[in-house]
């Protein structure tokens, strides 16, 4: 087993939900802190520096235009993060990023994929997420940047966005790994395909068992290896996390949920994270949020 990196962790909130079609996810990041994110890492002997919240343009709630909502706000956001995770990374620690909506992990990657070209490191993503979120303008449904993220990183979608790495495609094919996707819409399932996505739906992590899923999104890591994990809250069942907007019926379990959670901690690759689409507008007693702490706790602890 590779030695396990530094977690020196800087957090880095985001504040918006320009990319998403509903109120709320905004407020994610002072409900993660509000639900005790820096004390649970703190308790796993882990440094944490909070940079607080980034600023970028307010959402303005208009339709979309050639394809695309808030599309110049979403830019702008995603700006912000690339250079605020970059900086962090510059300084030897792992940012997480607090979201706001996931349109947000194309800045946060973009930074990521840069770093690990600068650095000769290869890049492992593991996308915890119940959508493909690899639509395009012609295959969205409701134009919702959020949903787009994927297929950006992948070279599909506005210049501003998959160019923002320095690279187009920010990400290659292989080394993206979505997991626990069960809504897909009817034009993205062949952007999928054709992106060269792998995808183990939940179809597939009910026949191979969650430690079997994980093992193969793992495996052939070594030193070399930056493992970043991008988790949408929808990933979970939403009987276990109430708190999401695009909520998807028949989602991963709490015991997968650890399971999966606790192989990225037993892996010691873990460099960046991201955790987005909290919304607090939804959320019971901050049930949601707290669930969003404990697993991050886990994915950031020792085996």
């Amino acid at each position: 087993m590779p030695s396990a990196l530094p977690h020196d962790i800087t957090l880095i909130g985001a504040p918006t939900d320009v990319g998403g079609g509903q109120p709320g996810a905004g407020l994610g990041p002072q409900a993660l802190r509000a639900a005790g994110l820096t004390a649970a890492l703190q308790a796993l002997g882990l440094q944490v520096r909070d940079a607080g919240d980034l600023r970028g343009p307010p959402n303005p709630q208009q339709p979309p235009q050639d394809g695309y909502r808030h599309l110049d706000e979403v830019i702008a956001w995603n700006r912000a993060v690339h250079d605020a995770v970059a900086s962090a990374l510059a300084q030897g620690r792992l940012p997480l990023l607090l979201g706001g909506d996931h349109s947000l992990a194309i800045g946060s990657l973009s930074a990521v994929a840069r770093h690990c070209r600068a650095a000769g490191k290869t890049l492992r993503v593991l996308w915890l997420d119940a959508h493909a979120d690899a639509n395009s303008r012609r295959t969205s449904p409701s134009a919702n940047l959020h949903g787009m993220p994927l297929a950006c990183l992948r070279g599909v979608g506005p210049a501003a966005l998959t160019g923002l790495s320095g690279a187009v495609p920010a990400l290659a094919a292989d080394a993206v790994q979505q997991i626990g996707v069960r809504s897909v819409d009817a034009g993205e399932a062949a952007l999928v395909h054709e992106l060269g996505l792998t995808v183990f739906d939940m179809t597939t992590l009910h026949t191979l068992g969650m430690r079997e899923v994980m093992a193969r999104a793992l495996a052939g890591m070594d030193e070399h290896t930056h493992l970043h994990l991008s988790f949408d809250i929808d990933f979970l069942d939403p009987g276990l996390a109430p708190g999401v907007a695009t909520t998807v019926r028949d989602g991963p379990t709490l015991a997968e949920a650890r399971l999966c959670m606790q192989a990225i901690a037993a892996s010691g690759r873990l460099g960046s994270l991201d955790v987005v689409e909290l919304n607090p507008l939804l959320d019971e007693h901050q049930r949601t949020a707290e669930l969003a702490v404990a697993l991050l706790a886990t994915a950031l602890g020792t085996s």
